[in-house]
């Protein structure tokens, strides 16, 4: 489609440049906030946001990773596309670690990078670096564009790849001197990516034999993965294992896709997964895995994990399917679209009666548990309060270490959406931006981001965002002075050889609040906690709260490094 391009009536002593089109597109595409960090490449960008009528929010992070977390919980909790902006050379290269944790855990990002003007690409440039060729493993797609008749194609295309099919990141590279360019009279808005057709759409012949395989199982088990989110499936997921009474096991990411309080599910499965989840995983005869990847700290090893099972795989990435785990069954599809088709199946119900009444016997046998000291608050026990006096309804977003497996194990999620974390790439400072951006995204929710101090430490600079956007996040610190995994790792299987694992020193958080503004408190005991959760959760504005917790405790159930998923160490006291 040709579209004549037309100069702002609003502002006629300046023409139309190649920013002010960018932004046009940006608002074309329903975009309302933005998160970025300005620099030389992108000052046209800058000043086309500034003179702009934009609707859009743009939200200035105080470093691009902030920048790049922020938008992940965003598009995390709102389903729809982070955007970021940031300039070239350091800019760019600082998105890199919030790029690959997007592509691992699939969430629909559009990035914008600044580029040095295209004459001098390839000279090393000042603050150039070769955005295309460092994000290609990284990106679902990335795009350099060379010449500004193509910026509103390639911008709608990447829209739709970031959104469509698996999603995830896209870079959008512009050359300086495309955003300072008058745009040419025409321009290409429509695009056909024959290369790109995500199948959606089940084949017929799989579901009735995936139908078949289910009405003659005797330990069916259904594994629930981010997938059903992502594809807004979770009312079917919901209507299809009632009907047939299929016991549920989620990922990490899949929190949320099944109510956690609903007699049917298992619990979290994996290196930290429950052990009744695990061992249903590993003595089921049919694991019908519906948007999960079989990731690593899932199966634990390979050799014995689900030995026993017919597997059934739905995704609607087919490079997943038989990627980790034969699988007898492939579905093709969108997790909604396929339980939809298999709702409409008359499937013989399972005979499985034995096997529902083995797995609540593990449940009741084979609960979690936790320690419990009167000299430092218990972290599991802290999470237990933070979902009771939350009534289990607050959007949580993590970092990752020892606090991310215990909010796992000990906040149950019976909604969707209300959980970000970072699983495949396991990105520490993820879990702070992620709240700002998920405040951003609704925010009229309780948004309560819980991380370690070391986590914590890594972009606690974003503090600044809660103030000068007066955004009620409550920043919950599970102080206990050490890397808590990597010592947990160092005690258990390197002999207490705590290599710079434990912090001999850290920010008095309070006062580190204070100084951006925000109010700050300490806890150091089990019986300050519902106190000090009710002042958290009454105060209006944003707080951060250092928990001292129990030093050496541990993250328990544990599957060993190279173990079996039944051979999980810590399941009982």
């Amino acid at each position: 489609m040709q579209v004549e391009a037309k100069l702002s009536p609003e502002k006629p002593e300046k023409p139309k440049t190649g920013a002010d089109l960018l932004i046009e597109l940006l608002v074309e595409a329903e975009v309302d906030t933005i998160f970025g960090y300005p620099g030389g490449a992108v000052l046209p960008i800058y000043d086309a946001i500034y003179r702009s009528n934009a609707s859009f929010k743009h939200v200035l992070s105080r470093h691009e990773q902030g920048s790049i977390f922020a938008a992940e919980g965003y598009a995390r909790v709102t389903g729809k596309p982070g955007v970021v902006l940031a300039t070239s050379g350091p800019g760019a290269t600082n998105l890199i670690t919030g790029i690959t944790d997007a592509m691992m855990d699939s969430l629909p990002l559009v990035i914008f990078t600044g580029q040095v003007a295209n004459h001098v690409i390839g000279t090393d440039a000042f603050q150039e670096s070769d955005v295309l060729g460092i994000t290609t493993p990284i990106t679902k797609y990335n795009y350099q564009v060379k010449n500004i008749a193509d910026l509103p194609r390639v911008v709608n295309e990447a829209f739709h790849i970031a959104t469509t099919g698996r999603p995830g990141p896209v870079v959008i590279d512009i050359p300086k001197n495309i955003s300072e360019a008058l745009p040419s009279d025409t321009f290409e808005t429509d695009f056909f990516l024959p290369g790109y057709q995500p199948t959606t759409k089940p084949n017929p012949l799989q579901i009735t034999k995936l139908s078949e395989a289910l009405s003659k199982s005797k330990r069916p088990v259904v594994l629930a993965g981010a997938g059903i989110l992502f594809s807004e499936a979770t009312d079917e997921l919901q209507a299809f294992v009632e009907k047939y009474e299929l016991p549920v096991v989620n990922t990490l990411l899949g929190l949320g896709s099944f109510p956690g309080s609903n007699p049917l599910s298992l619990g979290m499965g994996g290196m930290h997964g429950s052990y009744t989840a695990n061992m249903a995983l590993y003595e089921c005869d049919l694991l019908l895995n519906i948007g999960a990847r079989f990731d690593d700290r899932l199966t634990g090893n390979l050799k014995h994990f689900a030995p026993h099972a017919k597997v059934a795989h739905i995704d609607i990435d087919p490079a997943e399917i038989g990627k980790n785990v034969p699988t007898e069954i492939p579905v093709v599809a969108d997790a909604k679209k396929a339980l939809q088709a298999l709702l409409k199946k008359n499937i013989n119900r399972p005979n499985h009666q034995e096997w529902k009444a083995h797995l609540e016997k593990n449940k009741k046998q084979y609960p979690l548990w936790n320690e419990r000291s009167d000299e430092a608050i218990s972290p599991q026990g802290l999470i237990k309060k933070i979902h009771e006096y939350t009534n289990g309804e607050a959007i949580v977003t993590t970092d990752v270490g020892q606090h991310q497996m215990w909010a796992a194990q000990y906040y149950t999620l019976d909604k969707p959406n209300n959980w970000a974390t970072s699983g495949g790439l396991g990105s520490m400072g993820f879990g702070f931006p992620a709240a700002i951006g998920a405040q951003l995204g609704r925010p009229d929710e309780l948004v309560i981001s819980i991380s370690g101090d070391g986590g914590f430490q890594m972009n606690m600079q974003e503090l600044m965002l809660l103030k000068k956007y007066n955004l009620p996040v409550k920043v919950i610190i599970l102080n206990n002075s050490a890397l808590g995994m990597v010592r947990q790792w160092q005690e258990s299987f390197y002999d207490e050889r705590y290599s710079e694992s434990l912090f001999d020193a850290n920010p008095d958080f309070v006062k580190l609040a204070e100084s951006f503004g925000i109010r700050g408190i300490k806890v150091e005991t089990d019986s300050e906690v519902e106190a000090a959760l009710e002042d958290i959760l009454s105060h209006d504005g944003p707080i951060v709260a250092d928990f001292r917790i129990i030093k050496k405790e541990k993250v328990y159930p544990m599957i060993a490094p190279g173990k079996g998923i039944h051979e999980m160490i810590g399941v009982t006291k």
